[in-house]
């Protein structure tokens, strides 16, 4: 006979918290005591932690492991992202596309509509692509180098392009976390980005005000000053051949996305592309192009902006987030299996009532898993699994507990330092929050449109507007499909 599938116990509220707060805690002291942002042990003894409470709780390290590997798996493919986007980096700087992106946009673009332009840009761009990190680690970073030419604080820019990238690829056909809200939650995802667009629109317009006004009174309207643009310009004529041809990887990868080709091959043919550029026009060799996309790009134009900038890419200097990202999503999944986050949410559900107050936990459910286990895949389908019944038991559609998972786990995943989208970030763009330029946390209030559209959701949960309940059809599916159905007051 086959053998029963064991029933592991769920712990107590206060045991459920003590891996996180231990974790939280360990943190706070690296940060703030030891003045070094780096979060990989304190997430490794989160690990040991749940590890030894899951022991005491009756789980043998196997199950645990099956647990923390089980998501480090399911999220391989947003490693694989990072590793072309590494590549890309490297190779369009060596190739001279980035450097043109730049040059072009310091003799095109406006200083004071700069960060508008930036925050649009970067949104049609990651709507195309349908991947967030492939915008912030292409267009994103030159568009950081336009910034600095421009002479505005790379926080503002920072957070005009997050904004852009991760709005984009919240509403994306095409991106796996858009997939992946409605998968977990019984919907379709056409019908769910229908149903995001009221936060959606509201959260956009009112970051590209902000930006706008921002551009017309912060910034000086000379970017800066004539000579450091064209310095700049000149740094880059002189280390580059510059032409619009070199804009061509850029324009393929964008074809072959809005085509709708799978990211991970559409990028790596902008690799592809790149290196091909940077043979014939760029004079290097294709053993210099294997190197580029290995270990990245390196150059000295006298122009410490540009040569920041400039010096990065390849797949190597990924290496320091990707094993930040498997640490956050071992931490998480490790968490999940022992049942933490569960008896969290159990604790949360059974002292909400209301369609109101459910839809707010399951919004700050969402952002508070991103903060705790830093995984914005398991923020999105933790939350997704445990609410949904509760949505059926109140007649209410799921489509709106796929809009809020999706702004509590999507959005919020970038303003998070120590979260997978929050590591990509500051390290692609260069904000050096690791080495200790801590002002450039200023980014995470100023990437407006992130943080915003979770406030608009809330604040239609508690009006009702835009909630739609669940329509017959809805409900008879649901029936036919014998969904378990929570009842609440």
């Amino acid at each position: 006979m086959p053998k029963a599938k064991k029933e592991f116990q769920k712990p107590s509220l206060g045991l459920a918290l003590v891996p996180i707060l231990v974790t939280l805690g360990v943190l706070a002291l690296q940060l703030f005591y030891y003045g070094n942002f780096v979060p990989h042990i304190p997430l490794a003894i989160g690990i040991a932690v749940t590890g030894v409470l899951g022991i005491y709780l009756g789980h043998d390290w196997d199950s645990i492991e099956s647990g923390l590997f089980h998501v480090i798996r399911i999220s391989l493919p947003a490693v694989s992202v990072l590793i072309v986007v590494g590549m890309i980096i490297g190779v369009w700087i060596a190739s001279g596309t980035v450097p043109t992106l730049i040059y072009y946009g310091l003799l095109v673009l406006n200083p004071q509509i700069f960060l508008a332009a930036a925050m649009i840009l970067c949104s049609v761009v990651s709507l195309s692509l349908g991947t967030s990190w492939g915008t912030v680690g292409t267009v994103g970073l030159a568009l950081m180098g336009i910034g600095a030419g421009f002479d505005i604080p790379m926080y503002w820019t920072a957070g005009a392009v997050v904004s852009g990238a991760f709005f984009g690829d919240k509403i994306s056909p095409l991106s796996d976390t858009t997939n992946l809200a409605p998968a977990v939650t019984g919907t379709t995802v056409f019908a769910h980005i229908q149903n995001m667009l009221p936060t959606t629109v509201p959260a956009m317009l009112i970051a590209l005000v902000v930006y706008l006004v921002a551009g017309f009174t912060l910034i000086d309207g000379n970017g800066g000053s004539f000579e450091q643009i064209e310095g700049i310009t000149t740094a880059l004529n002189d280390a580059f051949w510059i032409s619009p041809w070199l804009l061509l990887p850029a324009a393929l990868v964008i074809g072959l996305a809005v085509t709708k080709n799978p990211p991970i091959p559409s990028l790596f043919a902008g690799v592809v592309a790149g290196a091909i550029m940077g043979m014939l026009f760029q004079g290097d060799s294709l053993k210099g192009m294997f190197a580029f996309a290995n270990s990245g790009y390196s150059i000295e134009t006298g122009i410490s902006e540009i040569d920041s900038l400039l010096n990065r890419g390849g797949i190597q200097s990924m290496m320091w987030t990707i094993s930040l990202i498997l640490l956050a999503l071992g931490f998480g999944g490790a968490l999940e299996r022992v049942r933490c986050l569960e008896a969290v949410i159990d604790q949360i559900i059974a002292r909400v009532k209301g369609f109101a107050g459910i839809q707010t936990s399951a919004i700050l459910t969402s952002a508070a898993t991103n903060v705790v286990a830093g995984d914005p895949y398991l923020s999105i389908a933790l939350p997704g699994r445990m609410y949904v019944p509760i949505y059926r038991g109140m007649g209410y559609s799921t489509l709106n507990l796929a809009r809020g998972v999706e702004e509590g786990g999507t959005l919020v995943s970038p303003l998070i330092p120590w979260n997978a989208g929050g590591a990509f970030v500051i390290t692609t763009l260069g904000l050096g929050i690791f080495d200790g330029n801590f002002e450039n946390l200023l980014y995470i209030p100023l990437a407006f449109a992130c943080w915003t559209a979770p406030v608009i959701g809330i604040f239609y949960a508690w009006t009702g507007l835009f909630s739609p309940k669940a329509t017959d059809e809805e409900k008879a599916q649901w029936d036919a499909d014998g969904e378990a159905k929570i009842a609440i007051a």
